[in-house]
């Protein structure tokens, strides 16, 4: 099984893996919450996955702020 979107290729958007697991997981609450992703098809159907490919697209950045 491989995972969508791979660790590499995060690590070359965000420089911290602990950055990267706290944006991912703060992201995640709000789109359980909200529902709305960032994303136009997310490939992942938990919320977490979802918040990882926003980060892969450039939608969510290191500093928490959505891109438009």
């Amino acid at each position: 099984m491989i995972l969508y979107p791979s660790i590499d290729s995060l690590m070359d958007r965000i420089d911290s893996k602990y950055t990267l697991a706290t944006l991912s997981a703060k992201r995640a609450r709000v789109i359980q919450q909200t529902g709305n992703v960032y994303v136009d098809r997310p490939q992942s159907v938990k919320a977490v996955g979802k918040a990882l490919e926003e980060v892969m697209d450039g939608k969510l950045l290191a500093d928490g702020m959505i891109e438009d």
